[in-house]
């Protein structure tokens, strides 16, 4: 044997083992043994299949400003991860849809069957689309597990050695009772039926041995859970009852020797070959069919007593998506005639055809924008349907971090230049600043919170949300209301068809701006400098109905919010440099603000503290507390003190054993200790910021030795902290230099 002939063995021997492993092919008997092993696994419908698939992948909490929320793995696509593929498709927040999703999901378990027609909707670009393809990828992945397997049967009927079809008339049927065929060569096979809607297997057992058999194998494993409608109740198609009932017959009712001939095949969902997993456009069809099978001449070895009966094979796309997941792209775009059939398909769980009766196994999930959702509501047919359709809302996202996730994932991967650092986080914001409204008092119950929630700028609320920053502007009990009422500024028009994130920029936008700027000509990276001008167009063009909106208080006004995103940028690029230039270490104005908190907590205590120099006892150090709060500009000394001693009391007391972090307890007021500590320092720091620039035009002659090295200090880790390129850092700190240092 060669040595390619010893791969292609070992290669050959490996697929046949994987092949043996995942149980491909079974006979009947072998199948019943699986599901007498598994009964729970072997019993699903479409429903709890697709339940399973998210207890399969799991799920994690997450913290947002207004609370906890959970998040299902699914939508991370982690498992394409693992297989060495880009997520490019994983979904960006939305917890509330998945969460309302799985209580759906859930619900329709309970109930028995998938009886609602789940409708996501949102304005365009929101990721209904991105939804739905992550459960079809969960569901392809999850098939290919052994807790996901799923099965489907086939008929198999060989030729005997008289020449006649075993099962009808040959002189080998005596055989037929002591063997299956299922595991027949090809060759030996005279015709193969299988079933087009993947019918579950059980289907073949009659109605009254089915439930006794899985009532005994339910309670071999003390399960009290209760079978699906589609197992308990159900019943095969025409075709295959036809074929089972002929075969019946010619076995004058022996059952095993009907069943011999069935081959029981395991299948794997898949969007891309239609199997499990299909998309329904917006056409103007019916969306199911049938054909005459018998009529095929590729079938003419039928037996004789089946081709005396007529057979008809159903096609169509809720045949493809038979047993898992249909959806429904854009629905109410379509004409109401060319789905009202999904009114009794819901209702009953069946849809007739001309000849047959199909059985709608499938979670129908469909997707629409507000406009058309709007308009169906005012149709005289909505109420026939509103009772048989799960809405669930997909707004654009309001955390930018969350926004910059998908243009991370979509855009960044596929750039051939360099991407400057913070270059998604511009783009991200801006976009979330498009979408806020403006608060109004009347939605609100408590005037406290709603004076101060109507007093927020766009730029604020977009923080709020983010990471529940408080702006340092509020006082102590203003702040204290504004943490306690997030909820109700988050939700505050949740009842409303015009909620918070219905309108402002499309992802898909952004993504377009994005790609713009990658390829803008003054620039040689994808830089937030050529964003800012690619949503200066996008201002200028005035092609959406968003941009038309007037501005209101500081809200809708799309250009200032480019230089609100240009400062907040900005503000970033200025830390790293401080940072970088090693004239102060961050951890001095941390330890001189937890140094003030010390002292603080020992005057509110009404306790005295050891000088460690002088080992006397001494009051709290007046002169420090007087410092700091002169920078926070505190009104009320002794006032400001308790509440934020109480502050870090019920951070405390929220996070036992935890040792308390300033910066999320106090981040306002640590961030602008530390604005005032390098204020300070400008001038030392815009030298080196000078002399960074002239490395990086290769204009340094002029440098002394020493701000040459603190600047050659300086960039290095600028560069290799924070991922800046040569091109990247020179139009940053250009830009740093010409808004913040210019005067220095």
């Amino acid at each position: 044997m060669s040595k390619d002939d010893h791969e292609l063995e070992s290669l050959s021997a490996a697929v046949r083992d994987r092949f043996l492993a995942e149980k491909r092919v079974l006979s009947y008997d072998e199948y019943l043994g699986q599901v007498l092993e598994h009964p729970r696994r072997h019993t699903r419908d479409a429903a709890r299949y697709l339940k399973s698939c998210f207890d399969y992948f799991g799920h994690y909490s997450v913290e947002r400003p207004y609370g906890k929320s959970r998040r299902w793995r699914l939508f991370d696509l982690e498992f394409q991860a693992s297989d060495g593929q880009r997520r490019r498709e994983l979904l960006a927040g939305q917890e509330q849809a998945q969460e309302a999703f799985y209580r759906i999901v859930s619900n329709f378990v309970r109930e028995g069957r998938a009886n609602r027609l789940v409708l996501l909707y949102g304005p365009n670009g929101s990721a209904k689309s991105t939804f739905v393809a992550c459960l079809m990828k969960a569901t392809e992945h999850y098939s290919t597990s052994d807790e996901g397997a799923l099965y489907r049967s086939a008929w198999i009927f060989p030729r005997g050695r008289d020449g006649q079809t075993i099962g009808f008339g040959s002189e080998d049927e005596a055989s037929s009772a002591q063997h299956t065929f299922a595991n027949l060569e090809p060759g030996k096979i005279d015709v193969k039926l299988a079933s087009e809607l993947r019918e579950h297997p059980l289907l073949l057992l009659p109605l009254d041995e089915r439930r006794k058999f899985l009532s005994r194998a339910y309670r071999a494993h003390d399960l009290d859970d209760t079978l699906p409608d589609l197992i308990w109740n159900g019943q095969l198609s025409q075709k295959n009852k036809d074929i089972f009932e002929a075969l019946l017959t010619a076995y004058s009712g022996d059952l095993r020797k009907v069943l011999a001939h069935v081959q029981v095949e395991r299948f794997y969902i898949s969007r891309r070959f239609r199997t499990g997993a299909v998309t329904i456009g917006p056409e103007m069809a019916v969306d199911a069919r049938e054909r005459q099978l018998t009529a095929d001449r590729s079938l003419a070895s039928l037996p004789g007593s089946l081709s005396t009966v007529t057979l008809f094979e159903t096609a169509g796309e809720l045949v493809d998506g038979s047993g898992g997941l249909i959806e429904y792209s854009d629905l109410l775009t379509r004409p109401l005639e060319a789905w009202k059939y999904l009114l009794l398909a819901i209702e009953t769980g069946e849809v007739a055809l001309q000849y047959s009766i199909l059985p709608v196994n499938s979670v129908l999930v469909a997707s629409s924008n507000d406009l058309h959702l709007r308009a169906f509501r005012e149709h005289p047919e909505y109420r026939s349907f509103r009772g048989r359709l799960q809405p669930v809302r997909m707004p654009y996202l309001l955390d930018y971090r969350q926004e910059q996730q998908i243009y991370d994932a979509q855009i960044v991967p596929q750039m051939q230049r360099p991407v400057a650092p913070h270059t998604t986080m511009v783009a991200a914001m801006w976009a979330v600043l498009t979408r806020l409204l403006r608060p109004e008092a009347k939605n609100y119950r408590n005037h406290a919170l709603a004076k101060i929630a109507c007093s927020l700028t766009p730029m604020e609320k977009l923080r709020l949300y983010a990471d529940a920053t408080v702006p340092s502007r509020l006082s102590a009990d203003e702040g204290k209301e504004l943490r306690a009422g997030l909820a109700d500024i988050v939700h505050e028009v949740d009842a409303s068809d015009v909620y918070e994130g219905a309108t402002g920029a499309s992802p898909r936008e952004i993504r377009t701006r994005l790609l713009d700027a990658a390829q803008h000509p003054d620039y040689r990276c994808l830089s937030p400098l050529a964003v800012l001008e690619c949503l200066e167009e996008l201002c200028d063009q005035k092609d959406y109905e968003y941009l038309e909106r007037k501005p209101d208080d500081g809200y809708y006004d799309h250009r200032s919010f480019i230089d609100s995103v240009r400062d907040e940028w900005l503000f970033k690029v200025d830390d790293s440099v401080r940072t970088c230039s090693g004239l102060v270490d961050e951890a001095q104005y941390r330890d001189l603000f937890e140094r003030y908190i010390t002292h603080v907590s020992l005057w509110v205590k009404n306790e005295r503290y050891e000088n460690p120099v002088t080992g006397q006892l001494e009051d709290p150090d007046a002169q420090l507390m007087k410092s700091i709060e002169g920078i926070l500009e505190v009104r009320d000394a002794e006032d400001f003190r308790r509440n934020l001693i109480n502050a870090i009391a019920a951070h405390a007391i929220d996070h036992p054993g935890q040792k308390v972090d300033h910066s999320v307890v106090s981040g306002r007021y640590l961030e602008r200790v530390k604005a005032s500590y390098f204020a300070e320092r400008a001038k030392q720091i815009a030298e080196v910021l000078r002399g960074m620039l002239a490395l990086l035009r290769g204009d340094a002659e002029h440098l002394e030795p020493g701000p040459r090295s603190r600047a050659s200090d300086a960039l290095e880790q600028f560069k290799s902290h924070y991922a800046y390129c040569d091109e990247c850092a020179l139009e940053v700190l250009d830009e740093l230099l010409h808004r913040r240092y210019l005067d220095v």
